[in-house]
């Protein structure tokens, strides 16, 4: 029994706990405590690169910029998609800590000095199409180049 009281006790003191903290975390953002779901912004926009390496870096640089919640990059389509607090960031901070770490953008050119640091099986081709549709591996001779 005094087991079961200390176990209560205990539960009950890490929840006095929490709440504190969790109360002064919404004292700080009562204003967009009730519409932070409308505060949320999706995105997509290309970014290339080549190979899983490449992913784990982009998604590091777009969810290490404050107010991503999420990045995933697509391998084969060269394309993220974020969500994103549109009161904390925007779609150009995004793309700048991207860029930053090495990997063109639509927007923003890669950083010469970090592309020279990715590894080899990194090194992608400045001219590769990104942002693609999935339907882009087209047969069409018109797209070939020549």
């Amino acid at each position: 029994m005094k087991k079961v009281i200390l176990s209560i006790a205990v539960i009950a003191a890490l929840g006095v706990l929490s709440c504190k903290t969790e109360t002064k975390k919404e004292t700080e953002t009562a204003t967009t405590e009730v519409s932070q779901d409308m505060a949320m912004t999706s995105l997509s926009f290309g970014v290339r690169g080549n190979c899983g390496m490449c992913k784990s870096t982009i998604e590091k640089a777009a969810t290490g910029v404050e107010g991503v919640a999420s990045a995933n990059w697509d391998v084969d389509k060269k394309k993220i998609d974020v969500s994103f607090d549109d009161s904390k960031t925007d779609a150009m901070a995004i793309h700048k800590a991207i860029a930053a770490s090495g990997y063109d953008t639509e927007k923003v050119a890669g950083d010469e000095a970090a592309y020279n640091d990715l590894p080899g099986c990194c090194k992608y081709d400045h001219d590769m199409m990104m942002n693609q549709s999935g339907d882009m591996k087209s047969d069409d001779p018109s797209h070939d180049g020549h």
